[in-house]
């Protein structure tokens, strides 16, 4: 398990150190989550080498939530002073967050889908393979869960 955290902590410690160079003002969590994503898709780290930590990490993920929320506390006075302002900015930021993804996805679904029958058209098949059916080892049924 030691490997498992090594390769998680490995790439969060890249991804804070890029967020040191000037310019570059994206924080280095997620420089780190990029890094994984990117080993991960060019199978330099295989899924299964850190699934269980994974695993592990997820399921006790409220236990990490309690140092913001020890630290929050010592705000209330400020929040409750600013709490439209907070509450307006909380609940745009979350509506823009939702149509970006939506449009992304709907986006990235169509051109998916049109290469796909754009291969097939071009190779000369003319099945219909329908991407709802694909399945995954861990027994995960695609993107829309049938």
């Amino acid at each position: 398990m030691a490997k498992q955290f090594g390769i998680i902590f490995g790439c969060l410690a890249l991804g804070e150190l890029l967020s040191l160079i000037p310019g570059l003002s994206i924080p280095g969590s997620i420089w780190g989550m990029l890094i994984l994503a990117l080993l991960l898709e060019k199978r330099v780290v295989n899924p299964d080498t850190i699934r269980p930590v994974c695993r592990f990490l997820i399921s006790n993920m409220a236990f990490f939530f309690i140092p913001p929320g020890v630290a929050l506390m010592l705000y209330f006075d400020l929040i409750a002073r600013d709490w439209v302002p907070i509450t307006v900015a909380t609940v745009v930021s979350i509506l823009i967050v939702l149509l970006v993804t939506g449009h992304l996805h709907q986006y990235l679904h169509r051109r998916v889908k049109h290469r796909h029958q754009c291969h097939h058209e071009h190779h000369g098949h003319h099945e219909h393979h329908d991407s709802r059916e694909h399945h995954d080892p861990d027994g995960n049924h695609g993107i829309h869960g049938k």
